[in-house]
């Protein structure tokens, strides 16, 4: 008797897996609806769900688009990963040229090694400094970036107490006050780079991983693209989420009236216009336990939904352990490849 046919793919952690047809089929079903039963959004339509079988299945190693059908990149702490990832010490000018003459990248974000606004107020003018320098070298916009990171401004290295030593405490109201004073001292950084970098002519600004420490650390991020646009409209701002949940750390933080914590991507995306960003970096966190085909369905539900909605461009953050990228040192080029063609094709992403 012959034996069922098994296709090549992945789990969540990137170890290799086989699986039928049948097994791949129900898989992306039940990945679409746990996304569907979570938002509170549509699931994948049949054609949609076919359409991710035929490319979790798709023959090589590495799949495309039509090249009609590509899209734009944007990234968080690009101009770094060379030296960081790759071991050759190159600095970030240089890696900036490397990003754009050999990759072929369409932007580059110039950050700090040590990734978070509140380690680059200290340095502010000499990050800007590193800035022109590769903005003098290089023709694609380069952005500058960090995280807003609320969890840096607690003690004993920052100026507030630790809400996550107090909640378990029982100081319930100490707890919230931290986070809302945490808010405006993170806020006032990342408006004061920003100053810094607009008067050197960045391209852009990019809040990364916002929404981290929670409902507070996204506020954060809002309030601060708020003043940042206020004051410098011409720059844009890129806002990449954490996750694709914001977690209630807080509980009962809003923005203009809207509860953060709980906000899945579709709800996210309708503040982060609100602020006034430019793009938005939807996330949707790998499930290393799960599948590709039951990550990659659940994905597509997600941001499918979130792209529908929203009048700014969506950058889906495919990057490891998010967006059904494994969660691994080394991203599988078959699995990321899959990826972003299920994001382009399915979801009508603007970039990646």
């Amino acid at each position: 008797m012959n034996e069922e046919k098994k296709f090549f793919t992945r789990m969540g952690d990137g170890s290799i897996v086989y699986m039928t047809e049948a097994e791949i089929r129900a898989d992306i079903l039940a990945g679409s609806m746990d996304a569907a039963d979570r938002g509170k959004i549509p699931p994948l339509t049949e054609e949609e769900m076919i359409h991710i079988y035929d490319i979790v299945t798709m023959p090589g190693g590495v799949v495309g688009v039509n090249p009609r059908d590509t899209i734009v990149t944007s990234n968080d702490s690009g101009s770094d990963k060379i030296s960081t990832k790759c071991g050759i010490p190159t600095e970030r000018s240089v890696n900036a040229m490397i990003h754009e003459r050999v990759l072929g990248a369409d932007s580059v974000d110039i950050g700090l090694e040590d990734y978070n606004y509140k380690t680059v107020k200290g340095v502010a003018k000499r990050e800007a400094a590193v800035l022109k320098n590769a903005l003098n070298k290089t023709t694609i916009p380069l952005f500058y970036g960090a995280m807003p990171n609320l969890g840096f401004y607690t003690k004993p290295d920052g100026p507030v107490d630790n809400w996550a030593v107090l909640l378990p405490e029982g100081k319930i109201k100490e707890a919230l006050a931290a986070q809302e004073e945490a808010v405006e001292h993170a806020v006032r950084d990342i408006v004061y780079v920003a100053e810094q970098m607009y008067d050197i002519g960045a391209d852009g600004f990019q809040l990364d991983t916002s929404g981290a420490a929670g409902d507070a650390d996204f506020l954060a991020a809002l309030k601060a693209t708020e003043i940042i646009k206020e004051r410098f409209p011409d720059l844009g701002v890129e806002i990449g989420m954490a996750g694709e949940f914001v977690l209630g750390m807080h509980g009962k933080l809003k923005y203009n009236d809207v509860r953060l914590a709980g906000l899945y991507p579709h709800q996210q995306v309708k503040l982060v216009e609100q602020a006034g960003a430019s793009i938005f970096g939807a996330v949707v966190n790998t499930n290393c336990n799960m599948t590709f085909p039951w990550n990659i369905a659940r994905v597509c539900t997600f941001v499918k939904a979130c792209s529908e909605v929203a009048t700014i461009p969506v950058h889906a953050n495919a990057g490891m352990g998010v967006c059904a990228i494994p969660m691994c040192e080394n991203s599988p080029a078959d699995i990321v490849s899959r990826v972003d063609k299920c994001l382009i094709e399915i979801c009508k992403i603007d970039g990646l």
